[in-house]
């Protein structure tokens, strides 16, 4: 027995063995009862992803001043994060107020992760088997090689571009209609009446006579 490559095998086996497990740790996200939208998605899509990676989260709700006074506000964070991952988490450690910090653990749940990773698959599945397969029957009836080719509607069989009406079967085509014929000119409008002059008024009509003074 070679003890050098017992032992050479040996090392290849704990090796591959450490390369096989998983480290399992605790991380930790830190969480204010004031965040922002921004700061919540990014700091849960963090979260989402330590837990696929097979890693404990532990959450945390840091309270500042007056904040320790509504300890609700901080509930409602943990339960958002919570509802957001629960298709792939559980929630180990309930939340619970240790001086002015709010803490609540999650733990991946392989059962979630699997049944979410089928349902994806099922749809993945369906999405391509209900693609837009056109059958043969509606692609359209094929040509033989020699056959000719089905005219389209509104185009008489054998007719083209540079000749009109002519048929292949020595048939001759209804010829195209012409251009239409320009209408009639209608009885021309009667002029209208000119105005009617109109008589200036007394008062218009000029100077004013001299009254004479009677006194």
């Amino acid at each position: 027995m070679d003890y050098g490559k017992f032992k050479y095998e040996a090392a290849q086996r704990a090796k591959e063995s450490r390369r096989r497990t998983t480290q399992i740790s605790i991380k930790e996200m830190k969480y204010r009862p004031k965040i922002g939208v921004g700061d919540f998605d990014t700091k849960t899509k963090r979260v989402a992803s330590f837990l696929e990676e097979g890693h404990k989260v532990k959450l945390t709700i840091m309270f500042r001043g007056r904040e320790v006074h509504h300890p609700e506000l901080g509930m409602q964070i943990l339960e958002r994060v919570a509802d957001q991952t629960a298709n792939i988490a559980k929630v180990e450690a309930s939340p619970r107020l240790d001086g002015r910090n709010m803490t609540m653990v999650l733990a991946p749940d392989r059962r979630a992760q699997a049944a979410n990773a089928k349902h994806d698959g099922d749809d993945t599945d369906a999405a391509a088997d209900g693609g837009a397969v056109v059958p043969p029957a509606a692609a359209g009836p094929r040509l033989r090689p020699n056959s000719p080719r089905p005219a389209p509607p509104g185009r008489s069989p054998g007719s083209g571009p540079g000749r009109p009406g002519a048929a292949s079967n020595g048939v001759a085509a209804a010829p195209a209609p012409g251009p239409a014929a320009p209408a009639a000119p209608g009885p021309a409008a009667a002029p209208r009446p000119a105005p009617a002059s109109v008589a200036p008024r007394p008062d218009e009509a000029g100077p004013r006579p001299a009254q004479e003074n009677e006194r």
